[in-house]
């Protein structure tokens, strides 16, 4: 596994959930993480994000990590869920809630 590989594995498991994005929570720098950012703050949960970019290793690493070529990309207890269109789609449908209800995640304070 490659250093990479390794730091992202342990930030995807350090907290229940995590989201790699674009710039931070407070000051998203593109559109998709923006909304990201909206839906888990509607979901009222919490979460740790990774800004990309401030590092370019974690930035390519996480494209081959997830097989998923886009950012941001949403990881719920170690499992990735997908990028913003997919959690987009997940909370139209109350899927998105389900799932962090069923996995028990944590709340925002």
């Amino acid at each position: 596994m490659s250093e990479a590989n390794e730091r992202i594995s342990k930030i995807v498991n350090g907290a229940d959930v995590v989201l790699f994005m674009k710039g931070t929570p407070l000051f998203p720098q593109c559109g998709f993480s923006n909304r990201a950012i909206s839906i888990l703050d509607h979901c009222n949960v919490a979460f740790e994000s990774v800004d990309v970019l401030q590092d370019m290793e974690i930035r390519q690493g996480i494209k081959s990590f997830s097989e998923w070529p886009t950012i941001p990309q949403l990881y719920v207890k170690g499992e990735f869920i997908g990028g913003s269109d997919i959690m987009m789609e997940m909370f139209e449908a109350g899927e998105l809630q389900q799932l962090l209800d069923e996995k028990q995640v944590a709340k925002a304070d």
